[in-house]
This record gives C-alpha cells, sequence and structure tokens, in this order.
C-alpha cells in the first residue's frame, strides 16, 4: 500500500522525479553559534525561489532538514520567520537547530514574503491572498495543480539543502507546522529521501475537516483527490521512516490527529498531543528541536 500510493500520487500529479538543482549563494550573515546564507535557485516554472540556509559555527554539521514556514493568513512572512526575525519566535527554527548542529534550508512558499508578485519583504499588501488563490485557480484553468508546483518545489529544496550544506543524506528530513506541516506530510509522502518528517498542526482527516467546515489548505485542491485516499493513508505511506506528529487537542486543523494516527500500522511514529491550541508553545517548540536533533544524531 505505502508504495502503490506513493507512485499513485506521483502519477496523479505528473510530479517529476528529483534532480541536481543549481542554485547561487547570497549574503551571509554571521550569528550566535551559526550562519546565515541567502540561497536562491530556480522552479519549475522558471520562477525564482529564494530561501535562508543555517548551518553550525564551531562545530560539524550533523545532518540537514528544510523547514517549511506556516499561513497564518501572513503572506508576507515566509523564510524570516523561520530566521526569526518576524512573526512568531516559536516558529524560529533555522537559528535553534542550526546552534544545535542541524543544518536548515527554509524558502519561502509560492506567494509568500519574496515571492509575491507585487511586493516582496516583510510588509503585508492588501493583494497578497488574491495571489495566493490565484496560484491555484490559475492552474485549475491550465489544467495543473497547485499540489504539483508546491511539492515539485519542495523536492527541488530538499536537493539544494543536500547539495549546498553537503550533508548525508541518511540524514535529512522535512518538518513544518500548520501549513508547513502539510507540505511535509505530502512531501514525505512522495519523496523517499526524506529521511525523516514532523508534522506539526496539519493531521486531520478530510472526513473531520469537511464535517466541521474547517476547509482544506488550497494545494489540496486536486479533483477526487479524497476518492483516492485520506490522511492517514498518507502518514502510513511515510513509514518506515521516523516521523513525528505534534497536535492540540484545542486545534481544529489537528482535531482528530490521535484516531488518523491509530489507524496507521507500524511503530514508526511519535505523537506529540497537548491540551493546547493550533499556535505552537515553548513546549511543542523545544521538543520539536529535540527530536530533529535526535534524528539526525542517531548512528
Amino acid at each position: 500500500m505505502t508504495d502503490d500510493l506513493t507512485t499513485m500520487l506521483r502519477q496523479r500529479l505528473g510530479l517529476a522525479d528529483p534532480v541536481p538543482v543549481e542554485f547561487q549563494r547570497g549574503d551571509a550573515t554571521e550569528a550566535d553559534g551559526f550562519t546565515r546564507e541567502r540561497i536562491e535557485y530556480r522552479g519549475l516554472e522558471g520562477d525564482p525561489i529564494p530561501a535562508f540556509l543555517f548551518t553550525p559555527n564551531g562545530r560539524g554539521t550533523l545532518g540537514g532538514v528544510v523547514v517549511f514556514h506556516q499561513h497564518n493568513g501572513e503572506f508576507h512572512f515566509g523564510k524570516s520567520e523561520v530566521a526569526g526575525d518576524v512573526g512568531d519566535a516559536f516558529q524560529a527554527f533555522g537559528p535553534a537547530l542550526a546552534r544545535r548542529g542541524v543544518a536548515v534550508l527554509a524558502p519561502d512558499a509560492i506567494t509568500f514574503e519574496d515571492r509575491r508578485g507585487a511586493v516582496h519583504g516583510v510588509e503585508p499588501d492588501y493583494y497578497d491572498w488574491l495571489q495566493h488563490y490565484s496560484a491555484m485557480s490559475y492552474r485549475l484553468l491550465d489544467g495543473d495543480l497547485l499540489m504539483r508546483k508546491c511539492l515539485d518545489d519542495a523536492q527541488r529544496a530538499l536537493s539544494v539543502l543536500l547539495q549546498a550544506a553537503d550533508v548525508d543524506e541518511r540524514r535529512v528530513g522535512v518538518a513544518g507546522h500548520s501549513y508547513g506541516g502539510y507540505t511535509a506530510l505530502y512531501h514525505a509522502a512522495v519523496d523517499s529521501r526524506c529521511r525523516f518528517a514532523c508534522i506539526s498542526g496539519a493531521v486531520c482527516s478530510f472526513e473531520t475537516r469537511r464535517r466541521e467546515n474547517t476547509g482544506i489548505t488550497l494545494f489540496e485542491a486536486v479533483p477526487g483527490l479524497a476518492r483516492q485516499l485520506e490522511t492517514h493513508d498518507l502518514l502510513s505511506a511515510i513509514g518506515p521512516r521516523s516521523t513525528l506528529v505534534v497536535s492540540g487537542t484545542g486545534d481544529k486543523y489537528s482535531r482528530d490527529a490521535d484516531q488518523v494516527v491509530a489507524k496507521v500500522t507500524g511503530d514508526f511514529i511519535t505523537e506529540l498531543r497537548v491540551d493546547s491550541g493550533h499556535a505552537l508553545d515553548q513546549e511543542r517548540f523545544d521538543a520539536i528541536v529535540e527530536w530533529i536533533f535526535e534524528r539526525v544524531s542517531d548512528t
């Protein structure tokens, strides 16, 4: 079932196999325990994809992780929130992980921060939401899918991390919260190079989201997708690779995460479920950092 779902989803999306990606290095800034470097590479449509690369200083690099940023209705925040420059302090995984010896690549998702058409940077624009919507709807008009673009972007990010940080391919994975968690979930399901996956605030069945009118991410607008899979199928497709599922009992985007995990066979999933809401807190942030550190430290 695992290989069948991965193959089906890749074929359904028309997702190309991962390939080496050319990238350009930009400005580098030294900080306490790590270096932050601007990286830029091209997407499959020739579009520039900016990212921050965090690498540890004064110690060897244990492994690496692509961190996909959250949504939170803030299209002007992307990689800079993972960097801790703006937004929620409990999204600043780049510095926290790099100080522990983990290389981190944090790319802007399409229509976020420096990948917005009208403006760049971390100031909001009234039409930010419309650009995000159009990224889905225009592709549907052309018979294409936003999910194909997003997952191709994700594959390229992992390729760039492997190349730019020169990390062991056995010690790389993906992580994200909320929108970033959905990206990590689907990416790990279709790309076996992801040796581990941390999925936070993003495990909830289609059935529950439909019943409670929670909604879906726009990149999940794939005609017939819910007839072909459910959320537990995606988690199953990641196994036996190590997976962390983080959820809050009061989080509508993780309403039935414990029930979804219970449907998955195998013991590859670590579940952290707390009595809290959607936004991360110190407990979950620290647990995610520690879990990723342990994954890249394993021999």
